[in-house]
C-alpha cells in the first residue's frame, strides 16, 4: 500500500491516512476496510520493512533477467543528496550531518544516496549515507555487493569523476576477474596529459563525435570531443563574457563607496562566475576604483576545452564509438534521481527517527522499481508514452459505491465502474 501510493500519489503517510486510501480503491482491491491505514500501522510498517531490503533487491535482479533478458555487465554507480524539515541536533551517530548538498540547500541537513543502476535504468542497490562522506569512499562496498548478488562476470563500471580513489581503480584493474571501469577525469589531469594528446590524431566515434586515444601505464586515456558540446559551451561562454563586460562597464560609470563596489562586483561574479575566471579584475586598495583585462591565456585554454571531456578506462581494447556510448549512459543514473525526487516525490521528509527515514528511502526506491519497470513494458507496448501519462490516464476510470435507501429503512449498496476509454483497453 505505501508503495503503491508513493507511486500513484505521493505524499505524507499522515495523508495516507486521513485522506488518500478513503478516496482510493484499495480497500476494495487489498479486501480490507479503512483499518488497515491507520497511522500507527503506517509506521509500523516502516519498522518492520528495511530487514527485507537485501530479498528485495535479491528477487528484482532475477524477475528483471526473466522479464527483460537484463544482462548485468554495464552498471552506472552515482550519488546524489536528499535533506530534512527537522533541524539538529540529532542522536549521536545519526546519519542526516551537515555536508555538500546536491540540492542546493545549505541550509538544510542532508543525507547522501548511493545508488548502482543498469543502463536501463534498473535499480539494483542503493545505501543510504551520512550528509558528509566523500565520495570517494563509498564505492568499494558496492563493488563487493553486486559481485555477492551477480556473481563474478566481466563487469564494466560507469562513474562520474571524483567518485573512484586511484586506490580503488588500482584494486579494480588487479581482480580475478578484472573488474572493468570507465570514469570521468577531472581537469587537473588534462592539464598534466595535454601535451601527449595534441600529438595524436582524432578518429571518428560517431557523427559529430570525435576522440584521441592515449595508452598508459595499463590504462586508456580517451580525449572526446562533440561539435554540438562546442558550440553550446562556447555560446555559453560568450553569453556570460558580454553580460560581464557590459556589467562591469556600467559600474566603472558609477559613483560608489569602496564597499558598495565589492558588494556589486561579488554579485557579478555570482551572476558569470565562468566569464570571472576569464577576466583579471583588480580593485584598487585605497579608492573605489577598479580595472579589468581579459586574460588571453585562460581564454585561449577555455577555448582548447569546451565541449571536450577526459576519460579513463581499463577496457584498453574496446572501439572509441563502444566507449563515448558507454559514457553517455551515465544520463541514465541522472534520470533515476530526477524521477526520485520530482515524479515520486522523496522530499518533504518529516520523519524523525533514523530508521524510518531510511525505510521512507526504501519505499521511494520500491516505488521507482515499479515505475521504471512500466516504462520498460510501454517501450514495447506504447512508445512514447512516459509511465505518469498513463498513471494520469488510467486516473480517469472511478469506481463509485451507490447508496439507495428502501422504504424499509435499509439501504443497498450497489458498487459501480466507469467504463473506460477505448485506449485504455487491452486490443
Amino acid at each position: 500500500m505505501l508503495v503503491a501510493y508513493r507511486l500513484l500519489a505521493p505524499g505524507s503517510e499522515w495523508h495516507l491516512h486521513r485522506e488518500w486510501f478513503q478516496r482510493s480503491a484499495l480497500a476494495d482491491l487489498l479486501g480490507e476496510d479503512a483499518g488497515v491505514a491507520q497511522i500507527h500501522k503506517l509506521y509500523r510498517c516502516h519498522d518492520r520493512l528495511l530487514m527485507h531490503k537485501q530479498a528485495v533487491f535479491d528477487h528484482l535482479v532475477g524477475r528483471w533477467r526473466d522479464l527483460f533478458n537484463i544482462s548485468y555487465d554495464v552498471l552506472l554507480y552515482d550519488l546524489t543528496s536528499t535533506y530534512f524539515e527537522a533541524d539538529p541536533p540529532f542522536p549521536e551517530g545519526d546519519k542526516r550531518r551537515f555536508g555538500y548538498s546536491r540540492d542546493h540547500r545549505p541550509d538544510c541537513v542532508p543525507i547522501v544516496i548511493a545508488l548502482v543502476v543498469t543502463p536501463e535504468g534498473l535499480p539494483l542497490a542503493y545505501e543510504v549515507l551520512p550528509g558528509n562522506p566523500s565520495d570517494k569512499t563509498t564505492l568499494r562496498g558496492f563493488l563487493e555487493r553486486i559481485e555477492r548478488q551477480s556473481g563474478k562476470a566481466r563487469r564494466v563500471w560507469l562513474m562520474d569523476r571524483g567518485v573512484p580513489t586511484e586506490e580503488v581503480l588500482a584494486e579494480m584493474r588487479q581482480a580475478d576477474p578484472p573488474v572493468h571501469y570507465l570514469v570521468g577525469t577531472p581537469k587537473g589531469r588534462l592539464t598534466r596529459l595535454e601535451k601527449h594528446l595534441i600529438a595524436k590524431p582524432w578518429q571518428d566515434a560517431r557523427p559529430g563525435v570525435q576522440v584521441k586515444l592515449l595508452p598508459q601505464e595499463g590504462e586508456l586515456y580517451v580525449f572526446a570531443q562533440s561539435v554540438d558540446r562546442v558550440a553550446k559551451e562556447r555560446a555559453i561562454r560568450r553569453r556570460q563574457l558580454k553580460r560581464l563586460w557590459t556589467r562591469l562597464a556600467e559600474l566603472s560609470t558609477l559613483e560608489l563607496s569602496r564597499e558598495e563596489l565589492l558588494m556589486k562586483l561579488g554579485a557579478a561574479r555570482a551572476q558569470s562566475r565562468k566569464a570571472w575566471r576569464l577576466g583579471v579584475i583588480e580593485v584598487a586598495t585605497d579608492s573605489p576604483t577598479f580595472s579589468y583585462r581579459l586574460d588571453r591565456k585562460k581564454l585561449r585554454q577555455a577555448r582548447r576545452r569546451e565541449g571536450r571531456y577526459l576519460l579513463r578506462t581499463n577496457l584498453v581494447e574496446e572501439d572509441p564509438a563502444k566507449l563515448w556510448s558507454h559514457y553517455l549512459l551515465l544520463v541514465t543514473v541522472e534520470e533515476a534521481f530526477k524521477n526520485l525526487k520530482g515524479d515520486l516525490a522523496i522530499r518533504p521528509i518529516f520523519h524523525q527517527l533514523e530508521a524510518r527515514i531510511e525505510a521512507h528511502v526504501f519505499t521511494a526506491f520500491l516505488a521507482y522499481c515499479l515505475h521504471v519497470t512500466l516504462a520498460r513494458r510501454l517501450r514495447a507496448l506504447a512508445p512514447g508514452l512516459t509511465p505518469r501519462s498513463v498513471l494520469e490516464k488510467f486516473a480517469a476510470m472511478q469506481m463509485i459505491d451507490v447508496h439507495l435507501p428502501t422504504t424499509d429503512g435499509r439501504e443497498l449498496l450497489l458498487t459501480r465502474y466507469t467504463q473506460p476509454e477505448p485506449e485504455l483497453t487491452c486490443s
